[in-house]
């Protein structure tokens, strides 16, 4: 299924209409929904049953150490400077590791391999490559898979960037959020224009397959002018996605936030306007508009995929990889399979005993029924490829002898008020996310979710 490749609109009235708290969907149901009931054997059984269908597997690996702590951060982090902490978290990652390993059929293919944080590079080189290699000997990676890490510019050198290309990772990302100087000083994370391009440059000599900047716009002191700096400084850092993220402010939820003081925020009319600024200098710049929050040269695999009607997403974002199980490692990492999702333990003491007792260190988790299944297919589909055809989805959940208008005849009812605001276009045979629509494509799809009425608002960052 190809879609239109054309830039997105920016409405500022249907931005503003729109505005609402909604999930991100890296998955549905969301980890809203997750509980204690999930045991072990229920993840067991679904390994069973993906090993047999012999499906792709995607591994995660969760470095929550940070030196510092950046006040915007919404992550699972654990603040310290104190590096012998690494040695004996790096000891359970790998056990972490062997356990799942030895569930897992060795004919199935690892397609991508993603470290995330906290700071993947709080290790030190010899501890790259032990964690590295634990990877590569307990599982089959794919000679073409996407491994990918983030890193903190703050904390990197040349040697240590073409360690990580020599290790095997061809794609890296760093966060820049915002290149002006007082806006760093509130989010407390200071970075030199100098350090960035540095960093980048070291990339670019390495020869990465690809190199990612995240981007945040809504905090502190930023303004419509000073963010066009921003905008400017990163096209000329020329990187291959960005990605650009809405401040979520929650310090009820994130502690940490509570150091930045919501009259230093723009106001609602200044962030709508630095977004449709940065949607348009994006699009003039040749980025194109994969969706959520990501952009994309044209001749990079996730621009490609969307364009063929293959683009995938999962816990770790948009992904050119065909539908994979993922399994996460280290504390608070999600494990996703078809039917059942589970989440480690976030505290490091559950999640070391669990380990010492030689059992998987599951916190909680969800086992998806019909519903979920059809619901997902739904969600995902018009995310990724913002179009979704009726008889497609029919064809693929025969046995349950659906039809999709009497299935989602509420929510097609409730999809005309989009339709009438120019989001959707409904025909009888497809729904088509409109190029209005796509910024607003959260909205359109929380439509199809059964959850979210029931969820508190609080608990999920505006769409805009």
């Amino acid at each position: 299924m190809k879609i239109n490749s054309q830039n997105v609109q920016v409405d500022a009235y249907l931005l503003n209409k729109y505005n609402k708290s909604v999930p991100r969907y890296t998955s549905y149901p969301p980890a809203t929904e997750f509980n204690t009931e999930v045991k072990e054997i229920d993840f067991w059984a679904g390994i069973g049953v993906e090993n047999y269908k012999t499906k792709p597997i995607s591994l995660y690996c969760h470095i929550p150490f940070c030196e510092t702590a950046c006040y915007f951060c919404g992550c699972n982090t654990i603040i310290t400077k104190n590096k012998r902490i690494a040695p004996t978290y790096l000891s359970y990652l790998i056990q972490d590791i062997h356990q799942i390993a030895a569930l897992v059929s060795p004919t199935r293919k690892v397609n991508q391999i993603h470290w995330g944080g906290g700071t993947p590079n709080y290790l030190n080189q010899l501890q790259l490559d032990q964690l590295f290699n634990s990877l590569i000997n307990n599982f089959n990676i794919d000679q073409k898979a996407e491994i990918s890490i983030e890193i903190n510019p703050r904390y990197i050198n040349r040697n240590y960037i073409f360690f990580l290309r020599k290790l095997g990772f061809n794609r890296i990302s760093f966060g820049i959020q915002d290149f002006n100087s007082k806006v760093q000083a509130a989010i407390n994370r200071i970075q030199p224009e100098s350090m960035l391009f540095n960093v980048m440059s070291w990339i670019r000599e390495a020869e990465f397959k690809g190199a990612n900047v995240d981007l945040i716009y809504g905090l502190p002191f930023q303004t419509l002018e000073t963010f066009k700096e921003t905008i400017k400084k990163t096209i000329e850092l020329n990187p291959d996605r960005i990605a650009l993220f809405n401040f979520a402010y929650m310090p009820w939820l994130k502690a940490v936030q509570k150091n930045i003081f919501e009259t230093d925020l723009p106001k609602t009319a200044e962030k709508l306007a630095i977004f449709q600024m940065t949607i348009e200098k994006l699009n003039h710049s040749g980025y194109i508009y994969i969706g959520m929050d990501h952009f994309a040269r044209p001749n990079d695999e996730l621009a490609i995929a969307q364009q063929e009607g293959k683009l995938h997403r999962n816990f770790q974002g948009y992904t050119t990889k065909p539908e994979s199980d993922l399994f996460g490692f280290g504390v608070t990492s999600i494990s996703m399979l078809n039917d059942v999702y589970i989440q480690n333990y976030k505290g490091l003491k559950d999640y070391y005993n669990s380990l010492i007792s030689k059992k998987l260190p599951i916190e909680k988790g969800v086992i998806l029924h019909r519903d979920d299944l059809i619901r997902r297919a739904v969600i995902m589909e018009l995310m990724c490829q913002f179009k979704i055809n009726k008889s497609y989805l029919e064809q693929r959940y025969n046995q349950f002898d659906l039809n999709f208008d009497k299935y989602f005849a509420h929510e097609l009812v409730d999809l005309k008020s989009l339709e009438a605001d120019g989001l959707v276009k409904l025909f009888s045979d497809y729904i088509e996310i409109t190029p209005s629509g796509r910024l607003l494509i959260r909205n359109v799809v929380s439509i199809f979710d059964i959850y979210l009425k029931r969820r508190k608002e609080q608990s999920f960052s505006k769409a805009i």
